[in-house]
Formats: C-alpha cells, structure tokens, sequence
C-alpha cells in the first residue's frame, strides 16, 4: 500500500537544481551575517546569497572548517542545533499573527534544505525510498475561510495524515451523534428505573392516553369549524379500539351507547354515507370488520375476465394477451377460467381476443353463483334476470353449449347487451326472451335449474358504484326485498321438482343487507317446500341464521 494522495497538502520534494548547484552557502550564511550589520538592516534571502557569492572567490571556493561540520555528523537526523527548535514536529498550527515574514521562512527552509541534503537522502533511502515532507508553516484555512481546528486527534487521521476539512465536519458531527445517543440512553435507562420503582408513573401515562369522549361544547364548535378528517379519523381509531376492549378502557360513567352514537356520526362524516346506511352496516359488523368493510368500499376493485373455453384455453389467453403488453395473473385456486389484470398498455376491451371471443370482462364474485348452481350437459336452465349476460354465458361454457339456456330479463334495452355477449363468445344453445320474472311461470316451467341474480340496491358493490352511499334508505331496500320476495317464489315454481339430474334453485343479489338475503329465503322457506342445500364453495362466511 503507498501513501495516500492529500491534494490539498502540497509537499516540498527537496532542494531544487538552483540549491543542489551552490555549495557551501549553508556554512558561509552565518560567518557573513556575524561580519555584516544584520541588527541595522535584514537581508532577504536573495540578497543574502548573492552577498555570500560576491564574497566568495570563484577560483577557490572556501572550505567548511572542521568545527563546523563535527556536530552535524553526531545528530541523528542531520539538522544543526539552531534549527531543532524549529523544526519540532508542531502540535498546533502557528496563528497568522506570531508567523515571520515570507523572506525569512523561505531563507530558513532553503538553509534547512541545502544543510540536510545528503543526510536526508541516505534517511529516505534506508525508509524504502520515500521522500521525508516537510510540515507547510503558513497557516492552514479550509474550504469555508475559518482557520483548522488545533485538536491533533481531529487533524488527524488513523493513519497521522491530515484530513481534509469536509473529512473533519464528519468526524465533529459523528461524535455529537455519538454523545446524543449516549445521552437517549441514559434517558431511557433513567425511565425504565422510575417505571420499575413504581407503578404510579405507568399508570399516569395510560390516563393520559385513555381516549376520551368529546363534550357537548366541544361537538357543538365540530360544527360551525370546518371538518379536519385527520382529527376524526385518529378518533375512529381510538374508539375502535375502545370498543374492542371496553370494559378496560372506557371513560368513567359513560355507556356503551355513548361511544357507538360517536362512532356512528364520525363514519357517516368520515366515509360520506348517509345516517341510515352507517346504522344498518353497523349493526351487520363488530367495530374491527366494519372499518375492514368501509375501507374495501373506497378501494377500486382489480379488471378480472372469463376465459371462453368455448373458443381458447386460459394458458392459451394468457399468453396472448401477455404478448399484448398485459400483466395479469390466475384469478385464484378455486377458479379455473379467472385471470386478474393489474395493468395493460392495450384497452383491454377492445384486443382482437376480446373481439375474437376469446374472454369477457366479468368479475370475479359473480363466477360463484354459477358455480353453485354447477349446470350439466344437456339440462334445462333459467337465467330469470340475465342481463348483461356474464353468468348466461359462463352456463353455456360449462354446458358446452348443449342443453337449452332461457336468458330472460324484464328489460328489453339491457337484452341488446345478452344478445351480443352470445354472439361474440359464440353460444348457440341459449333463447333470450322479455318477460316479467314474477309472472314466468305461466309462460314457461319445468326447468332442471333456476338462477335468480336478483335487481337489489347495490351496498355491496360500492367500490364499483360510489353514488349508493347517499342514494339509498330504507324505502328503497324495503321495496327492493318486496320484489325479490315475489321473484324468488316465482322462480321456485318454475323448478321441475321431479327432474332426476337437478331441482337446484341458485338465489344471489350485490347487497349485504340482511332484508335482500337472509329475511328474502327465510320468506321462500316458509311459504314454499324447498330446504336449504350446501352450495358447494369451501370459502366465504355463513350467512346469518337467525
């Protein structure tokens, strides 16, 4: 390893050529200045080796007497006596005051240089060929204009190389991080000792962070100042977490009741949902799975699409649409046709497989209800409410297009987007038919199997359609169960209750509200002889049974 390069220490290599020529000026400089007037008047260092050359003959130049030369040879480092003071390695760099003029340091190095000139030699030739530099002694002034710090550990490095000033503002704010840590820890130690001393601080700090409940007042002024969502959202979470451990860290004399109407009025504000439907979806979920809820809610949900196995297979679509420039993935374990899209640099509505037929663009819940109902070859099959088509569809693959499909839907405009879903993917054993489902029955019945994706009003597709949060009360989920109720017992009667390959019903709405679920089948058992059946998925949650 060689010397490290300090570009901002420029080194002195030696005497030069000019020195190396004038011998014997090293010995003559002190005889000339004890004969000269030197108290009157100081010469340069020019000035002083020109005299020294003037007083010199040129044919035989005055040799050193032996005096002279014995006590350079006893030191060891070749310097004569009156410059080892000078030349001390210095602790501290000279300030700019006590430094002699620019003549007389340059006429010491130049005597220091010509004295030592063989002697140091033979020393950098026994240290391996290294050149011996000599400390600058003018004072050294950093990058910023402020004078070197004189502490010898922080001039210096590991290797007793200076550093350089920005190296030296590193090491100074090390060292403070260093002494800050030092002082957290102590900080940190302190408190540990206090807390296990006692328990009385602790328990302090937790009354502080007891999450307290708003006074009348201080509600009262929420609502004449304008909403800061940040405040309200930390306090959803703190009474949250009240909720979920209630008995240890309510407020004194206040009831359950109290947190929940808080609660009630900071989601509604919060989420943007009317007062009704914050109500119904906190009476459905506890306090943990219904933020879960609300935030999957504002969440957009992933593009996913249908493989048509009538027309490719899902690696065979895959493939061609990842040439496209898709990324995309299988939709999950229990599907086998469902891809995820999570970004495309093509519209993925309008690729030429889309146009070829190859998949539809459908989302993922909606592949269970068909799944469910699990239609075989050659059946008879009821969509009661088929429009757009996706569930048609995906019946007609699982068929293989044998059997007969009825796609009916009691809108005549919305049975334009059916019939070209069929067409695209290539159905032929579907009839698309307008009909009111309640009054199906008398037009056509005997069917092996029933699906009835009933009109509902939405809360459970509110990533997909935002306007229900304020849109939707009590009258509209009231009359909507109403008509489900009428549709389900039409859709009952039009089950072939003798068919030996089916007798399967299939009852899915997009709501969570337990009118347009659980009180709409509780309604059908009771009125009609049917019983409930396992459904076949192994995920999700049981509904409510009671």
């Amino acid at each position: 390893m060689g010397r490290k390069l300090d570009p901002t220490n420029k080194q002195k290599r030696g005497p030069g050529r000019k020195a190396r020529k004038q011998k014997g000026a090293e010995t003559e400089i002190p005889n000339f200045l004890l004969e000269g007037d030197s108290a009157s008047k100081r010469l340069g260092s020019r000035a002083r080796k020109r005299a020294v050359k003037r007083s010199v003959p040129t044919s035989q130049p005055k040799k050193p007497e032996k005096s002279e030369i014995e006590p350079k040879q006893t030191k060891k480092a070749g310097f004569s006596d009156e410059n080892s003071e000078w030349l001390k390695p210095a602790k501290r760099k000279r300030p700019v005051a006590q430094s002699d003029s620019e003549c007389d340091s340059e006429a010491e190095e130049e005597e220091v240089q010509e004295g030592s000139e063989g002697e140091a030699r033979e020393e950098d030739v026994g240290a391996g060929g290294e050149e011996e530099a000599e400390t600058d002694d003018d004072e050294m002034v950093d990058d910023y204009g402020v004078a070197e710090d004189s502490d010898e550990g922080e001039e210096e490095g590991s290797d007793g190389e200076e550093l350089l000033p920005i190296e030296r503002a590193a090491k100074k704010q090390k060292k403070l991080e260093r002494e800050l840590e030092e002082d957290s820890e102590e900080e940190e130690d302190e408190e540990e000792e206090t807390g296990s001393e006692g328990d009385a601080p602790l328990a302090a700090a937790d009354e502080m962070e007891k999450f307290q409940l708003p006074t009348s007042e201080e509600r009262a002024r929420e609502g004449l100042l304008p909403l800061d969502l940040q405040s309200i959202h930390q306090r959803i979470k703190d009474n949250v977490d009240v909720l979920g451990h209630f008995s240890a860290k309510r407020e004194e004399g206040r009831e359950r009741g109290e947190y929940l109407a808080l609660l009630k009025q900071d989601l509604a504000m919060y989420y943007s949902y009317n007062t009704y439907l914050i109500e119904q979806i906190m009476d459905l979920f506890p306090p943990a799975e219904l933020i879960d809820f609300l935030e999957a809610n504002e969440i957009q949900r992933p593009v996913t699409i249908r493989t048509n196995t009538l027309k490719t297979r899902r690696r065979d679509l895959a493939q061609a649409l990842i040439n496209r420039g898709v990324n995309l993935d299988p939709l999950g374990k229990w599907s086998k046709v469902g891809l995820v899209i999570f970004d495309s640099s093509v519209p993925i509505g309008a690729t030429p497989e889309y146009l070829a037929g190859h998949y539809i663009l459908q989302g993922a819940s909606s592949l269970l209800p068909v799944m469910a109902l699990a239609p075989q070859e050659g059946e008879k099959v009821l969509d009661m409410s088929a429009a757009p088509g996706g569930k048609t569809t995906y019946m007609a693959q699982l068929m293989k297009n044998t059997g007969v499909i009825v796609a009916n839907d009691v809108s005549a405009e919305r049975l334009k987007s059916v019939v070209g879903n069929l067409h695209r993917l290539g159905v032929s054993n579907t009839v698309v038919c307008n009909y009111d489902g309640r009054s199906f029955p008398k037009v056509m019945g005997g069917f092996d199997r029933v699906l009835l994706d009933a009109p509902c009003t939405g809360t459970g597709v509110i990533a997909k359609d935002p306007s229900v949060k304020t849109s939707k009360d009590q009258a509209d989920v009231l009359r909507h169960a109403h008509l489900q109720k009428e549709l389900l017992l039409s859709a009952i009667d039009s089950v072939d209750a003798d068919s030996e390959s089916g007798g399967y019903l299939v009852y899915c709405t997009c709501s969570i509200m337990v009118e347009e679920n659980e009180w709409v089948v509780d309604y059908a058992l009771k009125k009609r002889n049917v019983k409930l059946v396992p459904a076949g998925l192994d995920f999700g949650k049981e509904g409510f049974s009671r």
